[in-house]
């Protein structure tokens, strides 16, 4: 398996950091593939040594799946689990349940380790978590610690400050709408007669009084125009809403209702079996709208979700991003048939937005990608070293207010540079027929490509034990990603280096037997695009088949 690029580089910044300070924190949002980055780390850390590791997950699906996906990875590597059902120490890297191995007999029989990953690390401050940590610290002082999450500020505000000192790099969801791996947002800020109120609402202990948000929120005719504006903009798409109270959540689902929309309602009054009937009514498409009381900001996800709905301000920027990064993540095709998303629309009837500026704030807008080391700045909330473009620190929630000459920035004008993944991909795409509509990259035990038809963009993968599938629809660069992924998932490094070579070799008679007789008289053809060429030829007919169904249902759509 191949790490994208920037998978690569938030490796190499987190393997210095942990090398600096024995300690650090990863940052990165849902779709950078952070448990790929973790075991790029771990790996890396434990090459070449006689050394022990384990990985923390709170959940056993996420141990497993952990585990899974580290021995793809990290093939040499031996690993092993101590969960509920298996408790080893056996494998070189162990994959172990927080509940499980915090227990006190457990603790006892546990090795001594040199490294220790956290996932989902905005849990370390718990104390279940921190009896694990004390413990493996009190074994070896020099024990490495390693976090990764996305959501790195915790609901009861108790920093990461005593597990980590720094945070070695942050991946924005910026970076991952620019290559493809998250749709972009078109938002609008929509003024209802209740910013000047807003404006003046005061912050409580971890947010602001959303008992006076209800006050100038809950009204039937900002209810209303809500609907309205929503109507006009978005009426079509499965949506998300999020309100400030219960109260408020209840209305607005009934006003929905009222205006002829099926909606649902979802809070944390209501009992499991509840919320999970009203997202499964959503998700089958029973219910067009569900609204809710922060239940929905973070651990829930249903790409198909293409609207959210701001109903309520937020003072930390990594709310709104929870909030708005539900309805950024891309669809699988074969997950959800006749389903197209290119884009994500945010109604913000809040200040969220105003205050925080747009998404992109924080990255390089000219199309250049950072390498290296990334630039740092010390939080002078807890002294933590953090990259220079951070707006909230990820150890103690400090936020860096802006300045008069950064300007409000919305994010209507959203504009983001591509990165071109034809140049920074590991493997030499090919422009098959030389109009930019067929593009194809081919390994040893898969192919990729992407394809034009009739205004969309389709991505296609498969390979030796893979039939041909429906990657991707839609936009270019969601496509490209999809079908780049499918060959890094099934390809190696080794594989790339070694069909690169292909490029300044001359096409093999082999190959030419194969290819149409057009093809023998082009005498700069390369081995590699031949490969590519022969790798069309022989998967067309189900190319085309996945195609034009794909086509069909979206016209039926």
């Amino acid at each position: 398996m191949i790490l994208r690029p920037r998978q690569k580089l938030f490796v190499e910044r987190s393997l210095t950091a942990l090398k600096q300070h024995q300690n650090t924190l990863g940052v990165a949002p849902t779709g950078a593939g952070k448990t790929i980055m973790l075991s790029g780390v771990t790996g890396q850390w434990l090459a070449g040594e006689d050394a022990k590791a384990c990985v923390l997950a709170h959940r056993d699906e996420l141990t497993t799946q952990n585990e899974a996906k580290f021995r793809r990875v990290n093939p040499s590597v031996s690993t092993s689990v101590f969960d509920a059902q298996a408790k080893s120490w056996d494998g070189q890297a162990t994959f172990a349940m927080v509940q499980t191995l915090g227990r006190d007999s457990n603790l006892k029989n546990m090795p001594t380790l040199d490294l220790l990953v956290i996932d989902e690390a905005h849990h370390a401050a718990a104390p279940t978590y921190r009896r694990i940590i004390d413990h493996v610290r009190d074994r070896n002082p020099k024990v490495a610690i390693f976090g990764v999450t996305a959501t790195p500020n915790r609901g009861d505000k108790k920093g990461l400050r005593p597990i980590f000192s720094n945070v070695s790099d942050q991946i924005t969801l910026a970076e991952l709408i620019s290559s493809g791996h998250l749709v972009p947002p078109r938002t609008f800020v929509i003024d209802v007669g209740t910013q000047g109120e807003l404006s003046q609402v005061k912050r409580a202990a971890d947010d602001f009084d959303m008992t006076a948000v209800d006050a100038i929120m809950n009204k039937a005719p900002i209810t209303d125009a809500v609907i309205r504006h929503w109507k006009d903009k978005a009426h079509d798409r499965p949506t998300v809403v999020f309100c400030s109270t219960v109260n408020h959540a209840r209305n607005v689902a009934e006003a929905f209702i009222a205006a002829g929309f099926s909606a649902e309602l979802i809070h944390g009054e209501l009992t499991t079996a509840e919320r999970q009937a009203a997202l499964g009514r959503f998700q089958s498409g029973e219910s067009q709208i569900i609204v809710n009381v922060a239940v929905l900001t973070e651990g829930w996800d249903f790409p198909p979700t293409s609207c959210v709905i701001l109903l309520r301000p937020s003072s930390y920027k990594s709310t709104l991003i929870q909030m708005i990064g539900r309805g950024l993540r891309t669809v699988d095709p074969n997950e959800h048939p006749g389903v197209t998303k290119s884009d994500c629309i945010v109604l913000d009837f809040g200040t969220s937005t105003l205050l925080h500026g747009s998404l992109e704030q924080d990255v390089n807008l000219d199309g250049h990608e950072g390498l290296g080391e990334a630039p740092q700045k010390e939080c002078p909330g807890c002294g933590a070293m953090v990259p220079a473009a951070t707006r909230e620190c990820s150890l103690c929630g400090h936020v860096w207010e802006r300045t008069e000459s950064e300007g409000k920035v919305d994010l209507s004008d959203f504009i983001m540079s591509e990165i071109d993944l034809l140049k920074r991909s590991s493997f030499r795409w090919c422009d098959l027929f030389g109009d930019d509509a067929a593009l194809m990259a081919t390994g040893f035990e898969a192919w990729a490509g992407v394809f034009f038809l009739a205004g969309h963009w389709y991505g296609m993968g498969g390979g030796k034990k893979q039939p041909a599938r429906l990657l991707a629809k839609g936009d270019r660069t969601v496509c490209l990603a999809a079908a780049d992924d499918w060959l890094n998932e099934h390809e190696t490094e080794d594989a790339a280096n070694k069909s690169r070579k292909w490029l300044n070799q001359t096409v093999t008679a082999q190959q030419l037997r194969y290819l149409p007789p057009a093809y023998r008289k082009d005498f700069g053809l390369t081995r590699y695009q031949a490969s590519c060429l022969l790798a069309f030829q022989f998967n067309k007919r189900d190319i085309q088949s996945r195609i034009f169904n794909a086509a069909e249902r979206r016209e039926a759509a």
